[in-house]
């Protein structure tokens, strides 16, 4: 019985494969009536190149050596932001989630701070730390805060009482207590935070980068905007759903390792 239980936890490989092409079918599709429908004549270019147009706009990117760069900043002010948003959401979480008092004080103000828009802090953050690359990546931390913030505080709440008392009696206190027995138990809703975390990330990088920046890929779609490039703007929406999708992927795979030695 444990050993189907291991085999519904751990898919097969021809599981994954399997998983992994029943994924593939919907954007396979997506680009197969992209692409007739702009061979077709149906849209005009100017409104929507083919994705040829979209190729040879990332080949002739990737030439100059500006593809690459756009990639690379936007991965490290993300992937920054992330790590600082989330451990700060993780510690705040943990804090109202096991204190009364710490509910009490923080939950009303966290709960209003929550609802201000992304681009409303640029303004404040333009002023407080300049247009470099620390303002751009506190709007990001800000943006992944929240999620993780809401789900640990909430999960930690609802953590089985008698899993708490055990570790107790084993001695285990503060800390200790969290890292080996609260934040396991609460690892599902753990995990959907970071996930929800990362994605809100790349949300607030394109609100970041709209705002006096001169590389990334927000940058790209601003400036590929104001120049008419709807290949070049295309070419950007499509990368950061690949990206979101390949770092999402990332915290999948810490999702199982953390399974494995926790569970």
């Amino acid at each position: 019985m444990a050993e189907r239980a291991g085999r519904r936890g751990a898919p097969s490989r021809g599981g994954r494969a399997r998983a992994l092409g029943l994924g593939l079918v919907v954007p396979a599709a997506l680009l197969a009536v992209w692409y007739l429908v702009t061979a077709s004549g149906a849209v005009p270019a100017y409104q929507l190149p083919g994705p040829g147009a979209v190729w040879r706009a990332a080949v002739d990117l990737a030439a100059r050596g500006d593809l690459g760069h756009h990639v690379a900043i936007s991965v490290q002010r993300v992937l920054s932001g992330f790590v600082l948003g989330a451990g700060a959401g993780l510690a705040v979480g943990a804090a109202v989630g096991l204190s009364r008092l710490g509910d009490a004080l923080l939950s009303p103000t966290l709960g209003a701070v929550r609802a201000v828009p992304s681009l409303a802090w640029v303004p404040l953050l333009i002023l407080w730390l300049k247009i470099g690359e620390d303002s751009k990546v506190t709007l990001i931390a800000i943006g992944a805060f929240f999620p993780v913030y809401t789900t640990v505080s909430a999960a930690l709440r609802h953590v089985d009482q008698q899993l708490v008392e055990a570790g107790r009696a084993f001695g285990r206190g503060g800390v200790r207590l969290l890292a080996t027995v609260q934040l396991p138990a609460a690892l599902p809703s753990v995990v959907a935070g970071l996930r929800l975390a990362l994605a809100q990330s790349w949300l607030f990088l394109v609100a970041a980068e709209l705002i006096a920046s001169s590389m990334g890929l927000g940058f790209l779609l601003n400036d590929s905007q104001q120049n008419g490039r709807v290949d070049r703007i295309l070419l950007a929406i499509v990368l950061l759903a690949v990206l979101g999708k390949l770092t999402d992927a990332l915290i999948g795979l810490l999702e199982r390792r953390l399974l494995r030695s926790w569970t």
